[in-house]
């Protein structure tokens, strides 16, 4: 009997600290109104100085674990999606790993796909699960983008939060539907490249003592065109995945789309044709968490009660690189 894969729970980890808007007009020149009006976004959480995004993920973990009632020697993989790192090598889901605990040595590694790192995360998930080489596996989607925004820079730092989101698979041969994965699609186009990136830190352009006083460390977007094509991408891949699993997206119970801006996640639910009540929205108190946003949206709304048993989801990204996809989830 071929395996599926199921989906045991979900968690998250949100960092306590609230940096409003208000906060932010005595940083930079703007206001409340501009960023509300602009984007969508009322405040968002930050990590304290010494926290790192091992720590919120391994939080995220944890909550994950305790719901499913495993511990981590029951996990034979661990896959953390991020570009925030705490450092370029070992990887954070090492350091992940060395945090919760666990006495067992299971495969550990990070993937960089921006704000679709959750989505590309799930599905080579799957593919390790169906194939066997893997059991129960730990998904992690992590950033600490306020470790990475330059703070003066009105048209950014407004619109990045830190945060942590986690779920945990396993491999099975029941044929129920429920808790599984039906359809997942991905896509990218590095000819975008420079329009949302972090220029500095790598081996194109080293850390130097001019890379940091040019702020290069930090993200540089480029706003409009970085908005029309995320909402092309971000309708096409809902709908191939939507193909994939015999659906239209009126058949959807919530849709869960990469929360970067208001404007963006309403005009993608408005071209899908989803109706708005159908269309989770939580940018207005996190801001942008880069791969840890629909991740952190779906375990919100099983805990807000808007999934039912039997719901069908959809959750939709894009990112840096350029980078999108789209899962189509039925719990």
């Amino acid at each position: 009997m071929k395996k599926k894969v199921k989906i045991l729970s979900t968690g998250s980890y949100l960092p306590a600290k609230i940096l409003t808007n208000f906060d932010l007009e005595k940083m930079v020149d703007t206001s409340d109104e501009w960023i509300s009006t602009r984007t969508g976004i009322k405040e968002r959480r930050i990590v304290e100085e010494n926290v790192a995004t091992s720590d919120i993920a391994a939080e995220a973990a944890r909550v994950c674990l305790k719901k499913a009632n495993l511990t981590a020697d029951d996990v034979d993989t661990i896959i953390v999606a991020t570009i925030t790192p705490d450092m370029f090598f070992p990887s954070t889901a090492c350091m992940v790993h060395k945090k919760l605990g666990g006495k067992n040595e299971p495969a550990a590694f990070d993937i960089s796909a921006a704000c679709s790192g959750f989505i590309y995360g799930l599905t080579l998930a799957e593919d390790l699960l169906i194939s066997g080489k893997s059991k129960n596996l730990l998904l992690i989607a992590a950033d600490t983008m306020s470790k990475f925004t330059n703070w003066k820079d009105r048209n950014t730092c407004v619109l990045f939060g830190d945060g942590a989101g986690a779920m945990l698979l396993t491999s099975t041969e029941d044929e129920n539907e429920e808790n599984s994965i039906l359809s997942t699609c991905l896509g990218a186009n590095g000819n975008y490249d420079e329009l949302l990136y972090i220029p500095a830190g790598g081996s194109r352009m080293p850390a130097s003592l001019e890379t940091v006083q040019k702020n290069l460390h930090t993200v540089v977007m480029s706003g409009k065109e970085v908005f029309k094509v995320a909402v092309t991408k971000m309708v096409e891949t809902a709908l191939k995945a939507c193909s994939l699993a015999n659906i239209s997206p009126q058949q959807l119970d919530l849709l869960i789309p990469h929360q970067a801006n208001l404007r963006i996640i309403n005009a993608v639910g408005e071209r899908l044709g989803v109706d708005l009540s159908k269309v989770f929205i939580n940018v207005h108190k996190y801001g942008n968490m880069s791969a840890a946003t629909v991740i952190v949206g779906l375990d919100e709304a099983i805990s807000q009660g808007k999934v039912k048993k039997g719901s069908i989801l959809e959750l939709v990204t894009f990112g840096g690189g350029f980078t999108w996809g789209a899962a189509i989830i039925k719990l």
